[in-house]
């Protein structure tokens, strides 16, 4: 049987979001090595959403965290994570949710992201009279162009500013690299430290002002292992807890293991050469342009159709394959992929071994 086949595969529904166990675990301890060190790193949950994988990190030493939602955050707490960075900068009722996280789990740090002093503002006034002050970091721009401030002119005012405030502290900063994309590693070193090199020089202007800075959040999975050849950041890589066949594709350099692929089967053959299976939008992420998926075992494929709950493929292969086969897909985009699911199927060694509900899929508190 080839790694991705599964001897049980007939009690498994489709599409059913398959995880690997010991893959997983791989992909963490090569994480660990690749940072040196596991107090460096703090991995985004977002991929994953999933306690079982916040647990295996604590194992491993990995004590910070990143997420996206308090949901994330929520799941985090809960798996005795000790440090939270919610990677985003709170508005709306999201600021009264971070005080409830706060307050519920007095165990675990939490953290947020500001580039905005109104923002910061409400945080001031919701966390005034918290037991300790929450701690914020200054998001920068480093080339993504989403949020966070992109020079020291606007930087350091600003985190001025935040230092006088009551009820939050300063952290330090946050700077995500996700536009640094090529391919080439030379290229991509090249992008990553010009990113670097934004988030320094205002580091550097900070501290010659006076500022303390104690820690700079820094970087994707793309460019974490640029990074951490730098000994002074904190590292931030997600995607590659999981992998995809997107990174597997760009970034031959980093050879981490696909370890969630999609089970589905083939449900029709409308024709010579096609397949028609239960892979539609609701099952796999379908925001790139084809090819959303890389069928394991099965060779050339041309996408043919794609629509909410069909995947209509051409293959050679089509007339060995009758209905109700079984295919395996590697993702082409994992994170949200993950999210289109309520539970995953874990595998250990070749069978379908449990089942672990995405417990931060949904973006409220109390799941």
């Amino acid at each position: 049987m080839a790694w991705y086949e599964i001897e049980n595969a007939a009690d498994v529904t489709s599409p059913s979001l398959l995880i690997f166990e010991a893959r997983v675990q791989a992909n963490l301890e090569r994480m660990v090595r690749m940072a040196g060190n596991a107090a460096r790193l703090r991995p985004h949950v977002k991929t994953h959403k999933l306690p079982q994988i916040v647990a295996m990190s604590l194992e491993l030493g990995i004590r910070r965290f990143k997420c996206a939602t308090l949901a994330e955050a929520e799941m985090c707490a809960r798996a005795d994570a000790p440090d939270v960075l919610f990677a985003y900068q709170p508005v709306g009722p999201n600021v009264a949710g971070l005080r409830l996280l706060v307050d519920a789990y007095p165990e675990t740090r939490f953290s947020c992201l500001v580039d905005d002093l109104d923002a910061a503002r409400a945080l001031s006034a919701t966390f005034a009279d918290a037991a300790t002050p929450l701690p914020v970091y200054l998001d920068l721009d480093v080339g993504m162009g989403r949020t966070g401030v992109a020079d020291a002119t606007r930087a350091a005012p600003l985190y001025a500013e935040l230092g006088r405030l009551p009820g939050i502290a300063l952290a330090g900063l946050h700077a995500y690299d996700g536009h640094v994309h090529a391919s080439a590693l030379d290229a991509r070193k090249r992008e990553a430290d010009a990113a670097f090199q934004i988030a320094d020089a205002i580091r550097n202007v900070l501290r010659q002002a006076g500022f303390a800075v104690p820690s700079l959040v820094l970087g994707g999975t793309p460019s974490f292992p640029i990074h951490a050849a730098r000994p002074d950041v904190e590292l931030s890589p997600g995607t590659c807890v999981l992998w995809d066949y997107g990174y597997t594709s760009h970034f031959p350099d980093l050879d981490f293991f696909p370890a969630a692929l999609v089970l589905t089967r083939v449900v029709s053959k409308p024709g010579a050469g096609l397949l028609c299976l239960d892979l539609g939008y609701k099952a796999i992420c379908s925001e790139q342009p084809q090819p959303r998926a890389h069928f394991l075992g099965l060779g050339p494929v041309r996408f043919v159709t794609h629509s909410e709950e069909h995947l209509v493929i051409e293959t050679a292969r089509a007339a060995e394959l009758p209905v109700g086969s079984v295919l395996y897909a590697v993702p082409w985009h994992i994170c949200p992929t993950v999210a289109l699911y309520d539970e995953a199927v874990v595998v250990r060694g070749t069978r379908a071994d449990e089942r672990w509900p995405i417990t931060a899929r949904g973006r409220s508190l109390g799941r």
